[in-house]
C-alpha cells in the first residue's frame, strides 16, 4: 500500500467516526519474525496483541475496533472491544474480514479496506450513533508494523 493510499484510509477513518461513537483503527503488518511464527502465532493470535499494543481498548464506552491486515497471507483480522461485542456477532465481523480478502485477492487493495470501513460504520452507527459530543479518542492515522 502506498502512503496516498493509508491517507486515504485514515480520512475515510475519520469521516466513519463522524457517524458513530466508535473508534477504528487500522494497522497493517508484511510478515513476522520466524520466532513468533514457529512457536504458532497465528493472524488473530496477532492481531489481538496489535489491539493491546495500540491500546484500541482505551475508550470510554470500550467501543474500539481494530482492522488488522496481515499482509504476507492477505489476511484481515477485527478486533472489536467489549462493548461492540454486546451487539455484534464474530460471525458479522469473520464476514466483513472475507469481502476485504476477496478484493484483495481481486488486487483491488483500497477497495477492500474501504469496503470494510464502510460495513463497519454501518455497524457502529447502529449500535453507537453519533452525539453531540463525539470525541476522537484515538489516532486516525493508519499504522504500519
Amino acid at each position: 500500500m502506498t502512503p496516498a493510499m493509508l491517507s486515504r484510509i485514515g480520512a475515510a477513518i475519520q469521516r466513519s467516526e463522524a457517524a458513530h461513537r466508535g473508534e477504528i483503527r487500522f494497522a497493517m503488518e508484511g510478515a513476522l519474525a520466524p520466532a513468533p511464527l514457529l512457536r504458532g502465532l497465528t493472524p488473530r493470535a496477532r492481531a489481538v496483541e496489535v489491539f493491546s499494543d495500540l491500546r484500541v481498548w482505551d475508550t470510554e464506552e470500550n467501543t474500539g475496533v481494530l482492522v488488522y491486515l496481515q499482509l504476507i497471507d492477505r489476511d484481515f483480522e477485527i478486533v472489536a472491544d467489549r462493548g461492540i461485542c454486546a451487539f455484534v456477532q464474530q460471525a458479522q465481523w469473520e464476514a466483513i474480514c472475507a469481502r476485504m480478502e476477496a478484493a484483495f485477492r481481486a488486487g483491488r487493495f483500497e477497495d477492500g479496506v474501504i469496503i470494510g470501513l464502510n460495513e463497519i460504520t454501518a455497524l457502529l452507527t447502529q449500535h453507537f450513533p453519533a452525539r453531540a459530543n463525539n470525541p476522537n479518542e484515538l489516532p486516525n492515522k493508519p499504522v504500519v508494523l
